[in-house]
């Protein structure tokens, strides 16, 4: 019986000494539908453009033939080669996952472990759990809004460890806020500007 004791509760006391949280990273739906729009949209001005150098339809709809090379077909040669260009920046982030990563709480080592995805390599950032002060949530809506949870740390700048992207909703911010506080064992700080 003893033993059925231990194994029960050897989960509990790992996850009072240890706290992950996967974060997501650019492969969102959102970013796929861009990414296909842009491209889309790219080769269509391209060979809109390439249609009006030659004098050929190169497209079913329209008739980009007619149109006058300089400056239309040039700009839509322009803007063409820019949705391109952009489209498979786009792409080369969904492909690695940009921005994807992991929080990791160690109080066995007394270390934070923040890992990202960048585009070349992987960023790593480990801090000493004791310089963490408070977990802040900043709050700002309007045109720009931004939610997102932060380490209030000791000697330095505040250090976000939210996801980026859409803003979450309020409900699952102040539980994840909480639950880092709780984990810590330090306040919980809220800002609204």
């Amino acid at each position: 019986m003893s033993a059925d004791f231990k194994e029960a509760s050897s989960p509990t006391d790992s996850s009072e000494t240890l706290l992950e949280q996967i974060v997501k990273g650019s492969r969102k739906t959102s970013n796929y539908i861009v990414a296909s729009m842009l491209a889309v949209g790219g080769i269509g001005f391209s060979l809109a453009s390439l249609s009006s150098y030659f004098g050929i339809d190169l497209l079913p709809l329209g008739n980009p033939s007619t149109l006058i090379f300089v400056p239309q077909g040039l700009f839509m040669g322009f803007y063409g080669i820019a949705a391109t260009f952009i489209s498979v920046y786009l792409w080369a982030l969904i492909k690695v996952d940009y921005g994807s990563g992991l929080n990791r709480f160690d109080k066995n080592k007394g270390v934070l472990s923040v890992s990202r995805k960048g585009l070349l390599k992987e960023i790593l950032v480990e801090i000493p759990i004791d310089d963490i002060q408070a977990v802040k949530l900043e709050v700002r809506e309007g045109f720009n809004p931004r939610r997102r949870i932060t380490l209030r740390l000791q000697g330095r700048r505040d250090l976000p460890i939210s996801e980026v992207g859409g803003p979450q909703p309020l409900l699952s911010l102040e539980q994840e806020g909480a639950e880092i506080a709780r984990f810590l064992k330090v306040n919980l700080e809220g800002l609204s500007n």
